[in-house]
Parts: structure tokens; sequence; C-alpha cells
């Protein structure tokens, strides 16, 4: 399935190397702070023993395509050969990390580094919504904020301070729901800060306590994260970089690749890549030399805290207090996307710490603790992504799937009321809708729509969704419930499992 490549992708190339430099930061006593958002989604993929043990299975096939590959650049492209040898120790260096180190549980390996006080965990939506488009059912909108708030505390021992809103969706009222919940603060994209009612004095650079609830609003710093994430500006576009789309998952024969990939024999991407990215513009691409990569991460991070205290300090002149830089990044940034992302964020943090001392690193319950009172106002409504207001998530590749969520999720409350006390096999089809709606609620559905990758396999799990709950639905209302269909669901969507359809009541 496309999200198990995705996940395993996301652990090789993002998590695992992250929670490693996590380690060895803690180790040498370098005393970093960061605030990052696991999303219950995220989380029960991770926690998934079917999941673990494809994963290690995973990582064999990796090990044994590096070692083959190890081979043939040594007979035929031995310019290629230390990279080669680069990813063969590289897959077994995290297969035992995966293994002894994490013991296959990244919620324990993260909330490990939780309870040192090196990383602050917040949550997200219970599946991703997107919830402005959810504002006319309130209760819809609450319960992914409650699941994903009691889904937090099952899996790592504390109530989240922070929610990380799905696509940074934000309206207007949105922030009483978060307050009853138990949240503190969020985030949003910068102009929902700037052009806030009133105009806060202190732009994106201290939060805003909303008006209708006592909450913080934290707003990204445009300068910090374009220098990180853009291709065009910042520094994952350098030549020396890895080159992200050349992989031999689609530059080898396929009978070569076959025991590796899908098994349909669908090409995919393997993480294992030569070269470099040398000239954007062009296609021909020089061969990547790791150390001199490295190098050239140590360079950025060296420029990247040079440009923020510079910021800082011509922000300090113009403010009361010390101004906060937010510079939120997605997680598959690091790894991912950008091959030295981790590197760079792991030279970043050591500077941070022990070769400057005008900045700090802290986290927004921190920073809320030193400054318990900030300027009240009205945050603008606003998204992520192309235009900032939505128009990911609502577009007319997508329109279509909000109608049908908007019915569903009025027939998930008014069952919810009319069924206050289900029990047995009642209760568990009550739970079952509850899921299905979730699970189509996913923000990812309706963005692959909108940017026109794998549309139909979106499409179709979209579909997939409505149609188990439009039936379960049914079976409900006409009380004529098929255990063995019910049971099949069950079993195939294993999520939340303290999940009580009574949220929606």
């Amino acid at each position: 399935m496309l999200e198990e490549n995705w996940l395993f992708e996301g652990l090789t190339e993002t998590y695992l190397p992250l929670l490693s430099h996590f380690e060895m930061l803690h180790d040498d006593g370098v005393p970093f702070r960061l605030t990052i958002s696991l999303s219950p989604t995220l989380c029960a993929m991770f926690s998934d023993p079917l999941l673990q043990k494809r994963y290690e299975r995973h990582l064999e096939k990796l090990i044994e395509l590096a070692g083959k590959e190890i081979d043939r650049t040594g007979r035929h492209e031995r310019e290629f050969l230390a990279t080669a040898r680069m990813y063969r120790d590289r897959f077994i260096y995290l297969q035992e990390f995966y293994l002894q180190s994490c013991r296959r549980d990244l919620i324990a390996a993260f909330r490990r580094f939780q309870d040192l006080g090196h990383i602050e965990i917040i949550t997200s939506g219970a599946t991703h919504a997107f919830l402005p488009n959810m504002q006319h059912n309130v209760k819809a909108v609450e319960a992914q904020v409650a699941i994903a708030v009691d889904d937090h505390c099952r899996l790592f021992g504390m109530a989240p301070r922070g929610i990380w809103l799905p696509e940074c969706g934000y309206y207007p009222g949105l922030e009483s729901i978060l307050a009853r919940h138990g949240l503190r603060y969020f985030f949003v994209d910068s102009h929902s800060l700037l052009y806030a009612n009133p105009q806060p004095v202190r732009g994106v650079y201290a939060p805003l306590t909303c008006t209708q609830a006592p909450l913080a609003a934290f707003a990204r710093d445009q300068e910090s994260s374009k220098a990180v994430w853009s291709a065009d500006e910042g520094y994952p576009g350098s030549p020396e970089y890895r080159e992200f789309h050349r992989d031999i998952g689609f530059d080898r024969e396929l009978e070569y690749l076959r025991p590796y990939i899908d098994p349909i024999g669908a090409r995919v991407q393997t993480g294992i890549k030569y070269h470099r990215v040398t000239d954007r513009k062009s296609p021909d691409k020089e061969p990547y030399r790791r150390g001199r990569a490295l190098c050239q991460a140590d360079r950025h991070a060296d420029d990247f805290l040079r440009k923020r205290a510079i910021q800082a300090r011509m922000l300090s002149a113009r403010m009361d207090r010390p101004p906060v830089i937010v510079s939120p990044y997605d997680a598959e940034l690091f790894g991912h996307w950008w091959f030295e992302g981790p590197e760079w964020l792991n030279f970043l943090l050591r500077k941070i710490a022990f070769e400057q001392d005008s900045l700090r690193l802290v986290t927004p319950s921190e920073y809320l603790a030193r400054y318990e009172e900030n300027q009240v106002g009205a945050p603008l409504f606003s998204s992520w992504g192309e235009g900032g207001f939505s128009g990911m998530w609502i577009d007319k590749s997508n329109d279509w799937v909000l109608r049908h969520l908007s019915r569903m999720e009025e027939r998930m409350t008014s069952a919810a009321q009319r069924h206050p006390r289900a029990r047995g096999l009642e209760r568990r089809c009550l739970n079952q809708l509850a899921r299905e709606l979730l699970l189509a609620e996913s923000s990812d559905w309706t963005f692959i729509m909108k940017t026109g990758t794998t549309v139909e396999y979106a499409e179709r799990r979209v579909k997939e969704h409505i149609a188990n709950f439009l039936r379960l639905h049914g079976e409900l209302e006409n009380n004529r419930l098929d255990e063995p269909f019910l049971a099949s669901l069950e079993e195939r969507t294993p999520i939340f499992p303290r999940l009580s359809y009574s949220v929606y009541a």
C-alpha cells in the first residue's frame, strides 16, 4: 500500500535519523530544545505490530539491495562505489538503532526525550482533518480535537499543551474548542497574526492571546522558514546536496529491482540515490559526494545561526521583550526531501549550545511561562499552502468530498444523540461509524487530489470510507447489523482503541 511505503520512507529517512541525532546530542550533553508534533495516525503506525514486523523486513531488503549495489558499482560504476557503501553502512546502523536502541517502539523513544526535557511533543487533529472545512458542525471539529488529546495522553503520559492545527488551518472561534480540551497554544501562518484585529504591536515575534479564549497563537516567521524549506531560495537546493528525484528504483532494470519493490512491479523510491543537485535547471547530474555535502550542511548551519542572531538583534531594538522566532517545518523535510537535513539540524543545535550566546532555544510552553501576559486580539482565518486561505483543501478538483463529509458528520452526530447508551454490537457499529468518518476527513486525500499525485488512489480511499459509513449507518437505522462485515472493518482499521462514539453526542 502507498501509506506503508510512505511510512517506511519516513522511518528510514526522517524519524530514525532524527532520533539517532537526539541520542548523540543527549550523550554529548548538548542542552537542545525542540517542539515536535506527532499526529495520532502517525503514532498508530509507529506502534502497529504488523507494520513493525514489515519494517524489519524492509530494512533487511534495503541492506541486501545496498550490498548488490556495492558489487555492481564496483564492477561498472566506480564513481558511485563510495556512496553505495555509505548506504549499506547507513541501513545497517539504522537497523541496529531501530531494533536495539528503540526496541521497535518509536513512541517510547520520543517519550524518553520528552521526559528528559529535550522535546515538547504536541498533537494534531485525530486524522489531520482540515478543520475550517468542518466549522459548520462543532461536534465534528470537537471530535477531531478530543480524540487526538485522549490518544496523546494514552501514548505520552501527559496531556498535550499545544496543537499543530492540520494544514495550519484556523478559523475564528476554533480556540474555544481547543480551550475546552486543555490546550494552551496553537500555530498559524504569518498573515493570520499580521492581519489580526487589532494588529499586533510585536508582529509575529510574540504570540497573541485570542479574544474568544485564553489561548496563545504563535505565527510562523517567514524569513527563517524560507531559508530552510525553499528549494529555490533556501539551503536544500545547494549543488552539493543529494538530488531527490534520481533514484535507482527508476534507473535500474526492473528484474534487478523486482525483489525490493512493490510486489505488483510498480517502480518506487528505494532511497538509494547517487547524484547531487548540481544544477537544478539541468538534467545532467554529477556524482554525490557525502563528505562535501556534510561540509556544506555545516556552513549552512553557521549561516542560519548568523542570520537569526542579526534578525533577533534588530527586532530586540524595537521590542519590549526578546522576540520569539517561530521556525516550523514538515518533519520529512529533514532526511526525506533534504537528505542532509538531520545533519544540518544536529550541527545547528550544537552551535547554538556552544558557539554563541545571543540566541536560546525555547518551547512555546517555556515562553508562555516567562511571558504570561500578551496582547489580546482576534487572529485572521488562515491556512498553510498556496494562497493561505484554504485553496488547497476546497477546490474544483476536490470539493465533491466536502459535500459527502458534511452529510456524514450530520448523520454521525444525530446517530450518537439517538443512541446515548448503546451496548454490544450496536456500540461497536457506532464506534466504527466514527472511525470511517474520521478517516474520510483526512486532509491528505483532498491535498493529493489538488496536487494531482496518485489521485485515483486518494479518490478510491475516500469513496471506500464513505461507502462503509453509509452501509453501517443504514444497517444501524434498520436494526440489521452485519457482524462479520463490521468485524472486517474493525480489523482493517485498528486505530483509536479508546474511541467512544459519544464524543459526537
